[in-house]
């Protein structure tokens, strides 16, 4: 199993301080799924920062929506 980790974060803030951001999600994300057992070598992680919202809306909701990690798995 593969797993690759997407950053995501909401529209705010400079795109550099967004793709940092997006990178930090992934890796507070990564370190977690270590810590239940899976293997750091069988994860990636790459940020989007705010390249890619679910939600486009200027609202609080929609803004936390786009705050997330998103995970792709693909078997070996």
């Amino acid at each position: 199993m593969l797993i690759l980790i997407e950053g995501h974060c909401d529209e705010r803030g400079t795109n550099e301080y967004n793709l940092a951001l997006g990178e930090r999600r992934a890796k507070a994300t990564m370190n977690y799924l270590v810590t239940q057992g899976v293997q750091a070598n069988r994860i990636t992680i790459i940020s989007y920062g705010e390249e890619r919202p679910v939600c486009t809306e200027k609202n609080e909701g929609c803004w936390q929506r786009n705050r997330h990690a998103h995970f792709l798995v693909k078997a070996r």
